[in-house]
């Protein structure tokens, strides 16, 4: 079988239904998955610190039965003044089974995934995030029973992690609005190819700068760190174009009464969301977080099983 990477979520679209069903059954499952990844190793490359994605991914593939070697890129003869990419991909393709890599440009993410002879996993760049957009999925399914006519808001900065749920809604029929100031909306030819996908699905993709009417009748409220790792904009700048899109009590009044709040973590409370509605009844962002070693499983399992 021809090598595989997940760096974008349209990398696996046709797959996407499969691995949300197949990181529930791995949940369901969990301490009897009889080590499917026995003997096969992954490296995972970090750029950027992280706290859910190498403790997920570590856990994953040890669950799995396989090991993990963490590389911290500074520590790595990898880098412009160092050994290229090209090589570095074609020597780890030597030693591991698959590279998880958490990367600053989805450039160098994309060139990692050309040179490498092994699958390469995306744990984030600055374009898109796909292992949490399945894990977003898993637990949307888990929360609400399904996927059709249901709609989820996006509120914030349109960063990787919209991207990715452009991506991801579009994929499983998912109304989705991008609700995002407009110097800060997501990537236009995600956004483009997204709506294309959703129609053939039979939902829609919005773009929205008006967070009360976006909330109307939402089944998912979802909002990110207004300032992303590596973005310059000063906090008070920040601050002053997000507050709008604060997840508070007023929008989720505005929201379905069953609606699930979301976010992806870390969460700066009393920002993009108040302390009161993340700790509230209609808050599922733990849930989320610990999907994420679910949907990881999901993605070893299909990526680097023989």
């Amino acid at each position: 079988m021809a090598k595989r990477n997940l760096i974008s979520v349209i990398d696996m679209k046709d797959e996407w239904p499969d691995l949300v069903e197949l990181a529930i059954k791995l949940k369901a499952e969990r301490g009897n998955h009889n080590a499917p990844l026995k003997g096969k190793s992954l490296g995972m490359i970090f750029e950027k610190p992280s706290t859910r994605t190498r403790i997920s991914f570590d856990v994953a593939i040890t669950e799995l039965g396989g090991h993990a070697v963490y590389l911290d890129e500074s520590k790595m003869q990898m880098g412009v003044h160092s050994e290229t990419m090209e090589d570095t991909a074609r020597v780890m393709s030597r030693f591991v089974h698959g590279i998880m890599y958490r990367a600053f440009d989805y450039k160098m993410m994309d060139k990692l995934g050309e040179w490498a002879s092994v699958p390469v996993i995306s744990g984030l760049d600055n374009l898109e995030h796909p292992c949490q957009a399945l894990a977003d999925m898993v637990t949307i399914k888990e929360k609400l029973g399904g996927f059709r006519g249901k709609k989820l808001v996006y509120l914030g900065d349109g960063n990787n992690v919209c991207n990715s749920l452009l991506y991801a809604c579009a994929i499983m029929g998912i109304d989705m609005v991008a609700c995002c100031p407009a110097v800060r909306m997501p990537n236009a030819e995600i956004m483009w190819n997204a709506t294309k996908i959703a129609e053939a699905n039979g939902s829609q993709i919005i773009a929205s700068h008006e967070p009360e009417k976006a909330c109307v009748d939402a089944d998912v409220l979802y909002t990110d760190t207004w300032i992303s790792m590596g973005d310059k904009t000063p906090e008070e700048e920040a601050i002053k174009l997000f507050k709008p899109y604060q997840i508070n009590d007023n929008l989720l009044k505005i929201a379905k009464p069953t609606c699930i709040v979301m976010h992806c973590l870390p969460a700066h409370r009393g920002q993009e969301i108040t302390n009161e509605v993340i700790e509230g009844p209609h808050s599922v962002v733990f849930d989320q977080a610990e999907n994420r070693l679910h949907a990881q499983k999901a993605v070893l399992y299909t990526l680097m099983k023989d």
